[in-house]
């Protein structure tokens, strides 16, 4: 039992660390896609095809942001799920023994 509630709280401790960090990085690429928007509006010298390219990378990499995201969270999620399971059986267990 005791060791359910530790690896539970291992998981949430590394779920918070990944959002945190996920969190961070968000903020960064947001960032430097308004300095990257800033420069292709005041560079006339960049192509149209090329500020359509850029523009395209930025949503690639917006969607695999997301996806990314949406991955790791349905893990988290399925690793919930089995200490829940783990921890409801053990206490199941216990009742048993108890009888």
């Amino acid at each position: 039992m005791e060791q359910g509630k530790i690896a539970k709280q291992m998981v949430d401790f590394h779920k918070a660390t990944f959002d945190n960090t996920f969190n961070a990085m968000s903020i960064m690429q947001e960032q430097t896609e308004r300095m990257v928007s800033m420069f292709l509006e005041q560079s006339p010298w960049v192509p149209a095809e090329g500020k359509t390219a850029i523009q395209d990378w930025v949503k690639a990499y917006k969607k695999g942001r997301s996806d990314f995201k949406t991955s790791a969270n349905d893990s988290f999620k399925k690793v919930e799920v089995f200490f829940e399971g783990f921890e409801k059986q053990a206490k199941e267990t216990k009742v048993k023994a108890g009888k």
